[in-house]
């Protein structure tokens, strides 16, 4: 008997960033391994262009991605509940994981300001992976 895949959830203001790029990252190298969400307290309508073109250059295609509402069954859905400059606004229930990554918020910022946020997403991602025992994919 397999043990179900953990669930993540990446949480951010607008969910228009920092929580889709990481979103992204963690479905590309979890693949079925990993169920990914990501939801923003304020989404915006769109993902950020520059974010998007960003993670272009990684080989990943946000451009369809949607900015989500961050809902209590989101949160109680997911296993580990990663925020990301979201303050108070995410809803806390016993027995989840949470863990705060302090990012810098690619908000207003263009492509060259982004290619570091991504980076040190990756990174953040791929350790996240080892830590719910989940290969990274190559």
């Amino acid at each position: 008997m397999s043990t179900p895949a953990p669930s993540v959830l990446f949480v951010c203001v607008h969910n228009a960033g920092r929580s889709q790029m990481a979103a992204a990252f963690l479905a590309r190298l979890g693949g079925d391994r990993v169920q990914v969400r990501s939801a923003g307290s304020a989404p915006a309508d769109t993902v950020n262009p520059a974010v998007a073109e960003a993670m272009r250059e990684a080989d990943i295609d946000i451009t369809t991605e949607t900015p989500e509402l961050l809902t209590a069954e989101a949160v109680q859905a997911s296993d580990v509940v990663i925020t990301m400059g979201c303050g108070d606004a995410c809803p806390v229930f016993p027995g989840k994981r949470y863990l705060d990554w302090k990012l810098d918020d690619p908000a207003g910022r263009g492509v060259e300001a982004v290619r570091p946020i991504r980076d040190e997403i990756e990174h953040r991602v791929r350790g996240l992976l080892a830590e719910l025992g989940v290969e990274a994919r190559a």
